[in-house]
């Protein structure tokens, strides 16, 4: 947590992995301690979006780009009502900002949230070991300089592994997103995990009314609004947590509502068609990550924010579940990590990744429309 007081320039700082190495940097942001896990994000773009992105809740997110700050922040391009990182990892902070869209500066908005950030880190460096090591617990502290010290505290913070968030970031109160243009085309029910603020609008822009409930709200609760389609949105922690998210999402598989899922969404679909999950050793996160749709061979570049994965056969066979046949449906090609599964016999379907995408790509957009056709083809009484 931040003091309240704005780092001065020059101010030292020092990151602490849990497995003992330091990297030493300046003060950025608040001044002040904090713990969460190291993961690190390719995005050459679009921090502003990454930094109030839900589903990095309790993580510090270190950024590969060298450069980062320069285009300020603005009040239109936040994802959710806050920064949600826990920490902020950067190399070279701009000096000021330089977009016409620019209202604040980036390390005046990160002490203002009270947000603690280092910067001058050899941020390849640190981007590789976690590569080698995997994505783990860290501190980083502008308070004590001491590693020693800080990694005791590090040592003595909460995993990743069986952490419940999305109750911790999702709304506390159903709230609705109208239709773009005023005329409803769908009504849809969207379980709240961590959504940002550009999946509704998304499906907003294509006639849906969209009403988004709070994350432990109950399958019976998504079926009395009596939705065209239910969606299941990204978000934070290990899904192995989320029963109460799975036990909604079973509900609506067998009540045949079509439904939509992505990110944490796709691990919550898999987890109630009847696969397991597992955690990445450093997890996807940036807005460049290449995906091939296995049924078309299309290849699209697409926004990631994920360190779990669905556990399910990738090899172009089907796996039979409690709700029919199922298939994996779209792969990473870096690494083959399953990346969307599609229900053959149930109107369902879900994707790893963010095809609401606000920073871009917009390879992804048209799941959206896909969904749309889903809930249409629904009305007519078939999956």
């Amino acid at each position: 947590m931040g003091t309240g007081e704005q780092a001065r320039p020059g101010q030292p700082a020092v990151l602490v992995l849990e497995d003992g190495r330091a990297f030493a940097g300046e003060a950025f942001g608040a001044v002040g301690e904090t713990f969460g896990e190291a993961v690190f994000s390719t995005g050459m773009t679009g921090y502003q979006e990454t930094l109030s992105d839900p589903s990095y809740h309790r993580q510090v997110v270190v950024m590969t780009a060298p450069h980062v700050g320069n285009t300020g922040v603005n009040d239109l391009d936040y994802e959710s009502t806050r920064i949600q990182v826990a920490g902020y990892v950067v190399r070279d902070p701009s000096r000021i900002a330089s977009s016409w869209r620019a209202q604040r500066d980036l390390g005046g908005e990160l002490a203002r949230a009270g947000v603690v950030g280092i910067s001058g880190v050899d941020t390849r460096a640190l981007t590789r070991h976690l590569r080698e090591r995997g994505a783990m617990r860290c501190g980083v502290s502008s308070l004590d300089a001491d590693p020693a010290a800080l990694l005791a505290k590090v040592l003595a913070s909460p995993a990743m592994v069986g952490a419940d968030l999305a109750p911790e970031v999702s709304t506390r109160e159903p709230y609705v997103v109208a239709p773009a243009g005023g005329e409803r085309r769908f009504r849809v029910a969207a379980l709240d995990l961590g959504i940002k603020r550009n999946t509704p609008l998304s499906m907003a822009a294509r006639g849906c009314e969209v009403h988004v409930l709070p994350a432990t709200a109950t399958a019976d609760d998504l079926l009395a609004l009596g939705p065209d389609g239910v969606f299941l949105s990204n978000g934070p922690g290990d899904p192995a947590t989320a029963d109460y998210a799975v036990a909604a999402a079973t509900g609506v598989l067998a009540a045949g509502v079509p439904l939509f899922g992505i990110c944490f969404g796709n691990q919550v679909l898999g987890r109630a068609l009847g696969f397991g999950t597992y955690k990445l050793v450093y997890g996807h996160r940036g807005i460049n990550q290449p995906v091939q749709d296995l049924t078309t061979g299309q290849i699209a570049v697409t926004c990631h924010n994920h360190g779990f994965a669905v556990a399910a056969p990738a090899d172009g066979t089907h796996t039979d579940t409690p709700f029919g046949r199922v298939a994996v449906s779209h792969v990473a090609l870096n690494d083959g990590v399953v990346e969307g599964i599609a229900c053959l016999d149930v109107p369902a379907f879900s994707v790893q990744y963010h095809p609401e995408a606000a920073a871009g790509p917009h390879d992804a957009q048209s799941l959206f429309d896909r969904f749309c056709e889903l809930m249409a083809s629904g009305r007519k009484g078939t999956p």
